[in-house]
């Protein structure tokens, strides 16, 4: 019954206008304290509940921020997603997170959900790398702000993480151990993390005077941990076989984890093991992972801060702004080895 009732409903009920009851709720100093009272025992009595929606729209102005992540079974966009949160409730305003999944024709369909929806605006980490969904966003007016993706101030805001440093830090620390063959294990490389994080590993090899094979790429059409396990698998029949593995992402350094466990293959005595991200799980693996920490929740913190600022009506006085964060190596178990590396198994 509540959801079939109105606000004409609620004034005959009353036995007062439509006009009176819409004061009663959006100004009631108003209207006369009997009036009042009767208006709300009328409200009551048949369960009226308030369309938020209806009244945004008419105001042109939504309450709702949609969030659109690649995968929100990774807890690193997890505490993404809780940063933004966190900073958009500070601003009464509430959050809708979805998960494109890696799918840009999932992603298509959420940028359509969120403009018939006529959201406040949308932070985004965009699965289509072309580009579209930065123009489907601008076409349609929605106020957006890229999410560990980069993106030129001078096309709109974006909040990311400087990942070739990050992979040439965790390739400096392997090769500071003294490993000369090291396995990346990457996922789809037409994502710039994936790449970023390749390159600035392949940097730091080079830097060190090594050939381009002393880095060795085993590629991945997922980030998860089941490839992981895979790329284990993998990694466990080369000739000779790499002393240490850098990981993408810290699921898929569980995944190789989890492989060279079962294996007998002990970590890091006979391979080192480096992921990327830090997650919870990282620390309390059963090799406590080393792993490239992103400030995962400041990311989401300061995306929304910076759609808050596209929406609060000065548009115009609003400049664009690239963040890029600073990555840093958290150093554990899984990559702590004697003053050289082991030699490599054949």
């Amino acid at each position: 019954m509540a959801g079939k009732v109105g606000i004409k409903d609620v004034a005959r009920q009353a036995g007062v206008s439509v006009g009176t009851v819409s004061n009663v709720i959006n100004n009631p100093e108003l209207v006369s304290d009997d009036t009042r009272i009767r208006v709300r025992a009328a409200i009551e009595r048949l369960g009226y509940v308030r369309s938020d929606t209806a009244r945004q729209l008419r105001a042109g102005q939504s309450r709702i921020v949609a969030m659109l992540v690649l995968d929100l079974a990774n807890p690193f966009f997890a505490e993404v997603a809780k940063g933004a949160e966190r900073a958009l409730r500070d601003a009464d305003l509430g959050v809708m997170v979805c998960n494109s999944a890696g799918s840009t024709s999932e992603e298509s369909e959420y940028l359509s959900l969120f403009a018939e929806q006529r959201v406040r605006g949308v932070l985004v980490t965009p699965a289509d790398t072309s580009g579209r969904a930065v123009e489907t966003l601008r076409s349609r007016g929605i106020p957006f702000v890229l999410v560990d993706r980069s993106l030129p101030a001078d096309q709109g805001c974006s909040v990311s993480i400087d990942d070739v440093l990050g992979g040439s830090m965790a390739v400096r620390h392997l090769l500071s151990a003294g490993h000369r063959r090291i396995a990346y294990v990457g996922g789809p490389m037409h994502l710039a993390q994936v790449r970023d994080r390749y390159a600035g590993g392949l940097e730091a090899v080079r830097e060190a005077g090594l050939g381009d094979d002393a880095f060795l790429p085993l590629d991945s059409d997922r980030l998860d941990v089941s490839a992981g396990r895979d790329a284990g698998a993998r990694l466990l029949g080369l000739a000779p076989r790499p002393t240490a593995v850098f990981c993408a992402n810290d699921l898929l350094a569980l995944g190789v984890l989890q492989s060279l466990y079962a294996a007998g293959v002990r970590v890091p005595h006979d391979i080192a093991l480096v992921g990327y991200d830090d997650i919870e799980f990282a620390a309390a693996a059963a090799v406590p992972l080393t792993s490239v920490r992103q400030p995962a929740a400041r990311i989401g913190r300061t995306a929304a801060e910076l759609l808050l600022q596209e929406t609060d009506g000065a548009e115009a006085a609003h400049t664009h702004q690239r963040i890029v964060l600073q990555p840093e190596l958290v150093v554990r178990d899984s990559s702590r080895a004697a003053a050289s590396a082991p030699a490599s198994n054949t």
